[in-house]
């Protein structure tokens, strides 16, 4: 940590530097496994829960919806074992589906594009042809067995011996045995035509359930497809089209009209207009030109471009975003924690439920018939799958995720989604956050005896060697070269200002401690902005104010934040207190709090989150570069204006990829009408079910209305899930 020396705040955070840390909960390594053809949510539910009780797995977590399970491993040594035992564990459950190991960073979703199979449309084909005619047409007892035992084997062959399968491996509680024994009970009572019926429409149901899982994961997936195929090389006088991972630091790059940028570098030769929309949500398209910075994602509209790569691709901005959104499903909301759990007992309560009805009332009701409570227990029995929520409640938090990153909205996890719906504090930084952090001399104010170019020549040798705002803002008001041979001696006082040594002269510049430290008498200067107080062996010179302007988009920012029902709006500033309140007095803030160093800031938040209700949430919204340890501290970190920053992205829970605070609220918005999208499918799925399984039970629902409470009610709520990615923020 560092104080910039020509700081004039009270231990102002702008001039306070923390190095980027990262803050990793994972001490020791993590694998990657993409599970290629998965298909059943619940079994993807089983495998999570059977790989997280592995020896020396520190957490593991199954995306669904990406197809991908993250170990976390206490020690590297033992990742090799545990890795082969979660290829044993997704083989025991799913033994079709393909086991691959992810290797780099900077990838998108796994989402491989579901082949139909004709083989299998063509037995469905069939099967429903011969069920027809057995159902339409008079035959024999065994002609009409026979017509609807063939189409019962066409269609369902294959679920009779995944169930026998899996059954062998100990896995009993699936949907193949649940509709196994559904269907061959139907056909021991004689009910041909439901079994049947039950097992194609199964099927039907399965087939354009897989499609519309497929469909939503191919548009999550477009939403995010920022990731740069290649990069055209230059070498030589030769440019070679290479992979974009192929690329080193240093290296040039040419980027032709229409196409994508590969990597971050500096733009050396050309103009252009770059869309960014693909990284920050940004309609309006960025003019570039020679020595602007320019990122990977980025597509560059009309002229050519030459740019010189300054990461290597796994450390680029676009790399990290994908990662982000790529990681995001590991990190799951407590709705969808608490449905994977409940899916774990619901299945083999309403089995066992089954059973009772089955057996208890033919033996106690007197003249109670066997077959008609069977028939009841095999209702049950078709509707105890709980597929409809846990494949549509991942979907609709994953959607959300992805639509809010094409809004240049980053969060990093269904929990943080989630979160945001209970916000109740929001605590903002000020400079670069509430403010445009661009600070220009706004006053010079002499004492007798000094000129207005002395003050300024002055303050501008204290502070050549800092490179914070308000020292550039100073030299570029003093506009002449400065020699740094006559500084002798350059000491920073952390949270003062800078004691300078300058042709034998002593030079102090800060703030008003830095003169009662050094015994200088001075006056307080009322201004609105930030004062550097300057004195010229030891005697007081005058004093310069620097100002920083507030966005445009602050204001609205408060007032939205106001209209969702935000309770408390506060700020929190290292700036002197009259800059601080004028600030906070213009936007509309609850509460401000000034003059804080950054560890105070933390005290400061801490302070606030108890007077935050128990359900509620405190949001800190900084710039992610000064702001880590308040960023970490918070309920939910927010890192403003991030674009590139490295440290922003490692240290917040939610990255704006534009400076607009503004992209707080949006953020807010699509949180909420994610859980409205998951609740409504929670509580359709669930009614539905409760309805037909009371209905079941009183002999009034039939299987068909047990086949439309399963397959159909999952249908419907995946394609409901599906407009949580379509959002407006």
């Amino acid at each position: 940590m560092g104080t910039d020396p020509g700081c004039t705040c009270t231990g102002c955070t702008s001039c306070t530097v923390i190095e980027p840390q990262t803050i990793d909960l994972q001490t020791g390594a993590k694998k990657t496994l993409v599970l290629a053809g998965l298909g059943c949510a619940n079994c993807a539910a089983k495998i999570e829960h059977e790989v997280n009780k592995l020896a020396g797995v520190q957490h593991a977590s199954l995306d669904f919806v990406a197809k991908r399970l993250i170990i976390y491993v206490y020690n590297e040594r033992g990742l090799g074992k545990i890795t082969s035992q979660a290829t044993e564990i997704i083989n025991k459950f799913e033994p079709d589906v393909e086991v691959i190991e992810e290797y780099g960073a900077g990838g998108i979703p796994v989402i491989e594009d579901e082949v139909i199979n004709k083989n299998e449309l063509i037995k469905i084909g069939v099967g429903a042809v011969l069920f027809a005619i057995a159902l339409i047409f008079e035959f024999s007892f065994w002609t009409e067995f026979s017509l609807f035992l063939v189409s019962y084997l066409l269609v369902g062959g294959d679920i009779l011996l995944r169930a026998v399968r899996n059954i062998s491996r100990g896995q009993v509680f699936d949907e193949n045995f649940l509709m196994s024994v559904a269907t061959i009970g139907a056909f021991a009572i004689r009910q041909f035509p439901e079994g049947v019926a039950v097992m194609l429409f199964f099927k039907i149901g399965e087939f354009f359930e897989d499609l519309a899982v497929n469909r939503s994961r191919r548009s999550i997936s477009s939403l995010m497809d920022i990731r740069p195929d290649y990069a055209n090389l230059q070498v030589g006088d030769d440019i070679k089209r290479v992979s974009p991972e192929g690329v080193r630091i240093g290296d040039l790059i040419i980027v032709k009209p229409g196409e994508r940028v590969p990597l971050d570098g500096i733009v050396v030769e050309g103009r252009s207009m770059v869309d960014t929309s693909a990284l920050t949500g940004e309609s309006v398209p960025r003019d570039v030109e020679q020595g602007s910075d320019i990122l990977g994602g980025f597509i560059n509209q009309n002229g050519l471009l030459k740019v010189q790569v300054t990461k290597k691709f796994g450390e680029t901005t676009v790399s990290k975003i994908l990662d982000l959104v790529q990681n995001a499903g590991s990190k799951k909301a407590p709705t969808e924690n608490f449905i994977t759990k409940f899916a774990r007992y619901y299945t083999p309560v309403v089995v066992f439920g089954a059973l009772a009805i089955a057996l208890i009332p033919p033996l106690l009701i007197q003249g109670a018939a066997f077959s008609e409570w069977i028939y009841r227990a095999l209702v049950f029995l078709v509707i105890s799958c709980p597929c409809a929520l846990v494949i549509s409640i991942p979907l609709g938090f994953f959607g959300g995720i992805g639509g809010a990153s094409k809004k240049g909205i980053l969060i990093k996890g269904g929990n943080y989604l989630e979160a945001l719906n209970n916000v109740d504090t929001v605590v903002f930084d000020k400079t670069g956050t509430l403010t445009k952090g661009v600070f220009k001399v706004t006053e010079v104010v002499p004492e007798d005896g000094f000129g207005r170019d002395d003050l300024l020549e002055m303050a501008a040798y204290a502070e050549v060697f800092s490179n914070h705002p308000i020292a550039l803002s100073i030299l570029r008001a003093y506009g002449k070269a400065v020699n740094k041979e006559l500084v002798d001696e350059h000491d920073e006082v952390f949270g003062h200002g800078i004691k300078a040594a300058v042709g034998g002269r002593e030079i102090l510049a800060g703030n008003s401690k830095l003169m009662s430290r050094e015994d200088i008498a001075c006056d307080d200067a009322d201004a609105p902005g930030t004062v550097v107080y300057v004195a010229l062996d030891k005697t007081y010179a005058g004093y310069i104010v620097i100002s920083d302007e507030i966005k445009e988009d602050s204001i609205d920012a408060i007032n939205a934040l106001k209209n969702i029902g935000i309770r408390k709006t506060v700020m929190l500033t290292g700036d002197n207190r009259a800059v601080g309140e004028k600030v906070a007095e213009e936007l509309g803030l609850d509460e401000v709090y000034t003059e804080l160093l950054p560890d105070q800031k933390v005290k400061q938040v801490e302070q606030l989150e108890k007077e935050v209700p128990s359900a509620g949430k405190l949001v800190f919204v900084g710039d992610g570069i000064n702001d880590a340890p308040v960023l970490a501290r918070a309920d939910i970190g927010v890192a403003m204006g991030a674009l590139g920053s490295d440290a922003a992205i490692e240290a917040a829970d939610v990255v704006l990829m534009t400076d607009e605070p503004s992209q707080l609220v949006g953020a807010i918005k699509i949180a909420k009408r994610t859980k409205n999208i998951v609740w409504q499918n929670i509580v359709f799925a669930l009614g539905v079910k409760g309805i037909v399984l009371v209905f079941g039970a009183m002999g009034i629902a039939t299987m068909w209305a047990a086949v439309f409470a399963d397959v159909g009610v999952a249908l419907i709520a995946v394609l409901n899930a599906t407009r949580a990615m379509y959002v407006k923020a």
